[in-house]
């Protein structure tokens, strides 16, 4: 066995391991590696697994890798597994993702103004999914709860990273956006 193949078995064994994303960095650091050699490693099991047709395929998730499996093993798996199928998410809780999608951290307050109801049981139901998490508490008085995206959302979107989400199209009548909420006021996050 080379040193190349070694790495890669290795690699191949913490991502089976973990069974959720594991930072690059992370695995650079427990392989003794650079960080660039352990990208080239996860690269080389994707390429092993197209040139066997795999089932599987390394994941790619901003700085983090994972197996998972092809898309379209996903009925035979669910089936196997007799798990029940997701259910869809309501267009109400599309838009409340979609709202912190594109101005992540924000509190369950910036998304009721956005929308112009109260949205904090549809936050609490997409954290329950796993979409979103907190990220710390915005610095403003009553120091409230600031969400954002997580690896779950990107996977359930087919999404690498959030530099992948299209592009919005913002509403523009004479050279001027005509929505009613022109800034984000809260952007001081702490942890």
């Amino acid at each position: 066995m080379t040193e190349q193949e070694r790495l890669a078995a290795m690699t191949e064994a913490i991502l089976f391991s973990a069974g959720e994303p594991v930072e690059i960095s992370r695995i650079a650091r427990t392989l003794g590696i650079l960080e660039r050699d352990a990208v080239f490693i996860t690269e080389l099991l994707q390429d092993r697994y197209a040139e066997t047709n795999s089932a599987l395929q390394i994941l790619h998730l901003g700085n983090s890798v994972q197996i998972g499996t092809k898309p379209e093993f996903a009925a035979i798996i669910r089936t196997a597994l007799e798990t029940k199928r997701m259910q869809p998410l309501s267009s109400a809780a599309m838009e409340v993702l979609t709202i912190i999608a594109y101005n992540q951290p924000v509190s369950k307050n910036f998304v009721a103004r956005v929308r112009g109801i109260d949205s904090s049981s549809i936050v609490n139901s997409l954290h329950d999914k796993g979409l979103l998490e907190e990220a710390g508490r915005i610095d403003v008085p009553g120091r409230p709860v600031a969400y954002r995206t997580t690896d779950v959302f990107l996977r359930s979107f087919g999404l690498h990273s959030l530099e992948d989400l299209p592009a919005l199209e913002v509403p523009v009548q004479d050279g001027e956006f005509t929505g009613e909420i022109s800034e984000k006021p809260e952007q001081d996050v702490t942890a």
